[in-house]
């Protein structure tokens, strides 16, 4: 039931909230709003560490939406696949708990797309408050195989790569935790 509860939430943010959304330029921050429903939680009444990476692709594809890029990939015969991703969290999110996540787009490396993204509430006085913080290193790859170069990606976005600016610990980290290409050996051997 509970990866059933994703495919409706997802359609529900494709089909409704993005459309309603402000448009968005390519490196600006997106906010989607969420609740957290009971098929968030886990056994210690609280969101399950894992739901915060199925929302996630929620949030992303909102921003894809209102910034113009998932019209690109679906025109281009593109999807985004995530290669890496690393989450830190501060505070917990609760029953029925409303909260957003802020999205936005880093930039590139040689390869990839990196995306932040925050879990937000308001704190005592108002003020948006980082519950939890994850980066997101993605790959777009085409329908027909294999993957789209970044160059082909910023030219037919529209991205402005002087604009973006990936912190160079997010691209050490995304250094750091590569997997071997899928053309190259990837044995599992403990030392």
């Amino acid at each position: 039931m509970a990866r059933m509860h994703m495919i409706f939430r997802t359609l529900w943010h494709l089909w409704f909230v993005g459309r309603r959304g402000t448009a968005l330029g390519f490196g600006d921050v997106g906010r989607s709003r969420f609740r957290v429903w009971p098929t968030d939680m886990d056994m210690l009444r609280h969101m399950n560490n894992g739901k915060y990476l199925s929302i996630m692709d929620v949030a992303r594809f909102d921003l894809l939406q209102r910034n113009g890029v998932w019209e690109l990939f679906q025109r281009e015969g593109w999807y985004p696949v995530v290669v890496g991703q690393t989450i830190s969290y501060r505070k917990s999110l609760n029953p029925w708990q409303r909260f957003w996540i802020e999205t936005r787009i880093l930039g590139f490396d040689e390869q990839a797309v990196y995306i932040e993204q925050r879990f937000v509430r308001p704190d005592s006085a108002r003020r948006p408050e980082i519950y939890a913080r994850a980066y997101v290193r993605s790959r777009i790859l085409r329908r027909t195989g294999g993957v789209v170069p970044i160059a082909e990606i910023i030219e037919k976005s529209g991205a402005n790569p002087a604009e973006l600016q990936v912190p160079t610990e997010v691209l050490e980290w995304g250094q750091a935790t590569r997997l071997p290409s899928t053309r190259d050996a990837a044995t599992s051997e403990w030392d």
